[in-house]
């Protein structure tokens, strides 16, 4: 099947999702899938784009960097590539997505949404940031707190072969070889219902696969490997960073307070929390697109970032138990989490205890 009838196939295995939605998510799955194949229509070979002879020489790099790390991430991480990340289309913004996340304002239990395949997940995708924006504030209508974020790479779950968004190219390449690494873990394993340990798997995949890439391909202290390294020690210690803050919330929250003075004491942690990691945020590599000490600080906020830094240490704990073999320790995260679906970050920590990892108290003067 050539590449349009395969995208017309895509759509209507899209709209035939539709039909197990309720009549309010109809609407914006139909939108999605329109946006969707918009960008698959667009999409071109990488290898063709790469034959340009005005093409600028850093966008070069980028795409020749792109197909190596796909290469790296089938042949040495066994990862389903398949045809993802082998197109390009072009995007005239920063971002293509908007993500909309929501909690109570005394919990920190996302709100969720359910779709077909993916389960429960705490945050919904808009192709447009009004439409994210406005379905937020029916939510604080409602008493949540809210929080809207730009996106700048997703992952169809190997329903398609994701092009490269052209924004990603404006990411610094170990940043990118990580982005990428990240989606194809996605594309290689989703647990339906578990964002959280989607998204926090993928993160410490996502580094340390970008680590080994530039390890082999540039040399172990080639520059790049120094950032790269640079950067899932950062991911560790934001990962701490976080359970110490979290746990101080949780505490508040768990005092039952009467809701003025809940909200009262919260505003003065959330100001402790942001302090705290403005101190911590200069001695972070790699993380400089996270703005947890300059954006209005809540309960969803806080949500999202947990998500993608959830208990990194047991993923490291596996990687070491498996005397940093990563191709074995991706395949033991996914047969852990097969084994235990319901408690998946119980499985990893029980394989392999974690390891004191460095105090974000001890980095923060």
């Amino acid at each position: 099947m050539s590449a349009r009838p395969r995208v017309i196939a895509a759509l209507l295995a899209l709209l035939a999702m539709a039909g197990t939605l309720s009549g309010c998510e109809v609407p914006y799955l139909m939108h999605g899938a329109y946006e969707e194949v918009h960008l698959l229509w667009k999409r071109r070979p990488i290898d063709q784009v790469l034959e340009r002879p005005n093409l600028p020489a850093d966008i070069r790099a980028k795409l020749k960097l792109v197909l190596a790390v796909r290469a790296f991430a089938r042949d040495n991480l066994g990862l389903n590539v398949g045809g993802a990340y082998s197109t390009v289309v072009p995007v005239d913004k920063s971002a293509v997505t908007w993500v909309l996340m929501a909690a109570p304002v005394d919990q920190l239990t996302p709100h969720t949404w359910y779709f077909p395949i993916v389960g429960d997940v705490p945050y919904k995708g808009f192709f447009s940031r009004s439409a994210a924006q406005a379905a937020a504030a029916d939510l604080q209508a409602r008493g949540l707190d809210t929080f809207v974020r730009s996106a700048v790479a997703f992952s169809s779950l190997g329903w398609f072969n994701d092009p490269l968004l052209s924004n990603l190219l404006g990411l610094d390449q170990v940043v990118l070889a990580g982005v990428i690494i990240h989606e194809l873990f996605h594309r290689t394993y989703y647990l339906a219902g578990h964002a959280m340990f989607d998204e926090s798997a993928a993160t410490w995949v996502g580094s340390a696969g970008a680590v080994r890439f530039f390890e082999l391909t540039k040399g172990p202290n080639s520059p790049q490997a120094v950032a790269a390294r640079a950067v899932l020690q950062s991911d560790l210690v934001l990962a701490a960073f976080l359970k110490q803050e979290v746990a101080r919330v949780l505490l508040l929250y768990a005092g039952k307070l009467p809701r003025t003075e809940m909200l009262r004491r919260r505003k003065l942690l959330f100001a402790s929390i942001q302090a705290d990691y403005a101190r911590l945020r200069p001695q972070l590599s790699g993380l400089e697109r996270f703005d947890l000490d300059r954006e209005p600080l809540n309960n969803a906020v806080l949500i999202n970032y947990r998500i993608y830094f959830h208990r990194l240490e047991s993923f490291d704990a596996l990687y070491h138990a498996h005397e940093d073999d990563l191709p074995a320790t991706i395949a033991s995260i996914i047969r852990l989490a097969k084994a235990d679906p319901d408690h998946p970050f119980d499985a990893i920590g029980h394989a392999a205890p974690p390891s004191p990892i460095p105090s974000p108290a001890a980095a923060v003067p």
